[in-house]
């Protein structure tokens, strides 16, 4: 369980903002090779540690965005029900244009990222993150209109912020499809190092990073530019193996050691 002052947490979304993370994972080098929802889920949970409003306006675009699918497939049955589709329609495209606010991340994050992958590739490359809408606010309605019947016949809702993706060019290629993976890890590496400096510029204050097992993925070039970027904030790493490298890089306060499911302190 989970108390903030002696107050119990019963809502993982009560959490956001309180202590503020930046988590980087095995899983997030593949950011930009894996679909659109993997990149959406990253822009999706930072606004959310940083702005509540965005939170708020996410889940509520959800919760419609799913009564609106299970609509349209009752309707399958129920042909009736065609009716109440234009209400949850106006909801859609009311809490669909509020959470455009990933736009203004995506910005304020190329200010950011920029200078960062063009250190870490040795001046030899730029990236340029860029917001890819799957339909433009001006449009929404109409489209949302002309899609109507493709989605009676898919049982889904094919329009919205929910299909949105963000751009990664890196030198005028886009990388998502033609990258290598030394630029695809570079560029996921540059976007972590970005999301912390952003965390800290929108709350003033350095968050938590959380390494989950991510320096056995980075050849020694890159592991050197993280560890030399992260030295002055509150660190969590996890490895199966504490050898020397990190060692001498860190001043280590505490070590875990977990062996059969139990967790052990050691002695430093």
């Amino acid at each position: 369980g989970i108390a903030i002052d002696g107050v119990p947490i019963r809502k993982a979304s009560e959490l956001f903002g309180v202590v503020n993370l930046v988590f980087f994972s095995p899983e997030d080098l593949n950011i930009i090779k894996n679909g659109p929802g993997e990149r959406r889920r990253f822009l999706d949970l930072e606004l959310c540690q940083l702005d509540k409003i965005y939170l708020s306006d996410l889940a509520k675009y959800n919760k419609i965005l799913n009564q609106r699918n299970k609509l349209l497939k009752d309707m399958i049955y129920r042909p009736d029900l065609k009716e109440t589709l234009p209400i949850w329609d106006e909801q859609l495209l009311e809490y669909g244009r509020r959470i455009r606010r990933r736009k203004t991340f995506i910005d304020e994050l190329n200010e950011i990222v920029y200078e960062l992958h063009r250190n870490i590739s040795g001046n030899k490359e730029t990236l340029i993150l860029k917001y890819e809408p799957n339909i433009d606010d001006a449009f929404f309605q109409d489209e949302l209109n002309r899609a109507k019947e493709k989605d009676l016949r898919y049982c889904q809702t094919s329009v919205g912020p929910h299909r949105d993706d963000m751009l990664f060019d890196v030198s005028g290629i886009d990388i998502r499809k033609y990258g290598s993976q030394g630029q695809q890890r570079t560029s996921a590496l540059s976007l972590k190092l970005a999301e912390i400096e952003l965390v800290k510029k929108s709350i003033h204050e350095t968050p938590v990073l959380l390494l989950d097992d991510v320096l056995s993925e980075l050849d020694s070039n890159r592991q050197n530019y993280l560890l030399n970027s992260i030295h002055d904030i509150q660190t969590i790493i996890t490895c199966t193996g504490l050898d020397e490298f990190i060692r001498n890089r860190f001043e280590i306060n505490k070590i875990f050691k977990v062996i059969d499911g139990s967790i052990f302190a050691c002695e430093q």
